[in-house]
Protein backbone atom coordinates (compact mmCIF):
# COMPACT_ATOMS: atom_id res chain seq x y z
CA UNK A 1 0.00 0.00 0.00
CA UNK A 2 1.08 3.64 -0.86
CA UNK A 3 0.42 7.03 0.22
CA UNK A 4 -0.05 10.30 -1.26
CA UNK A 5 1.15 12.93 0.83
CA UNK A 6 -1.98 14.62 1.04
CA UNK A 7 -3.11 11.68 2.79
CA UNK A 8 -0.07 11.53 5.61
CA UNK A 9 -0.25 15.22 6.34
CA UNK A 10 -4.46 14.64 6.93
CA UNK A 11 -3.70 11.63 9.17
CA UNK A 12 -2.01 13.97 11.39
CA UNK A 13 -4.93 15.64 12.65
CA UNK A 14 -6.91 14.38 15.35
CA UNK A 15 -9.48 13.38 13.60
CA UNK A 16 -8.11 10.82 11.51
CA UNK A 17 -5.14 9.39 13.69
CA UNK A 18 -7.38 7.03 15.28
CA UNK A 19 -8.04 5.41 11.89
CA UNK A 20 -5.54 2.14 11.90
CA UNK A 21 -3.43 1.17 8.69
CA UNK A 22 -5.56 -2.71 8.83
CA UNK A 23 -9.01 -0.77 8.79
CA UNK A 24 -7.84 1.05 5.58
CA UNK A 25 -7.02 -2.33 3.99
CA UNK A 26 -9.87 -3.97 5.18
CA UNK A 27 -11.86 -1.53 2.77
CA UNK A 28 -9.84 -1.88 0.36
CA UNK A 29 -9.74 -5.84 0.11
CA UNK A 30 -13.53 -5.86 1.40
CA UNK A 31 -15.75 -2.80 0.32
CA UNK A 32 -19.36 -2.97 0.82
CA UNK A 33 -19.29 -0.40 -2.19
CA UNK A 34 -17.12 1.22 -4.25
CA UNK A 35 -17.63 4.57 -6.96
CA UNK A 36 -15.58 5.78 -9.29
CA UNK A 37 -15.33 9.61 -9.52
CA UNK A 38 -15.16 11.18 -12.56
CA UNK A 39 -11.53 12.58 -12.56
CA UNK A 40 -10.55 8.47 -11.90
CA UNK A 41 -10.39 8.16 -8.16
CA UNK A 42 -11.78 5.36 -6.46
CA UNK A 43 -14.02 5.33 -3.12
CA UNK A 44 -14.58 2.17 -1.33
CA UNK A 45 -16.84 1.84 1.86
CA UNK A 46 -16.68 -0.33 4.58
CA UNK A 47 -18.10 -1.13 8.01
CA UNK A 48 -15.70 -1.04 10.98
CA UNK A 49 -16.86 -2.91 13.91
CA UNK A 50 -14.03 -1.88 16.30
CA UNK A 51 -14.92 1.62 15.30
CA UNK A 52 -19.15 1.28 16.65
CA UNK A 53 -19.81 0.18 13.24
CA UNK A 54 -19.10 3.26 11.38
CA UNK A 55 -18.24 3.78 7.85
CA UNK A 56 -15.17 4.55 6.92
CA UNK A 57 -14.48 5.81 3.24
CA UNK A 58 -10.91 5.25 1.78
CA UNK A 59 -10.40 7.13 -1.24
CA UNK A 60 -7.60 5.54 -3.94
CA UNK A 61 -6.02 7.12 -6.62
CA UNK A 62 -6.30 6.00 -10.48
CA UNK A 63 -4.24 3.27 -9.56
CA UNK A 64 -5.84 1.12 -7.27
CA UNK A 65 -3.36 1.15 -4.68
CA UNK A 66 -2.10 4.47 -3.36
CA UNK A 67 -4.33 5.65 -0.24
CA UNK A 68 -5.29 9.55 -0.82
CA UNK A 69 -7.92 9.91 2.05
CA UNK A 70 -9.19 7.75 4.56
CA UNK A 71 -12.24 8.97 7.04
CA UNK A 72 -15.16 8.28 8.91
CA UNK A 73 -17.98 9.04 6.55
CA UNK A 74 -21.31 10.06 8.31
CA UNK A 75 -23.45 10.66 5.41
CA UNK A 76 -23.30 7.59 4.20
CA UNK A 77 -26.06 5.12 3.55
CA UNK A 78 -26.59 1.59 2.53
Amino acid sequence: MEFTQYFQTTRLRSDRAAIKIEWIELVINHPIRELIQEDGRIRRWASIPEADGRFLRVVLLEDGKTVHNAFFDRSFKL
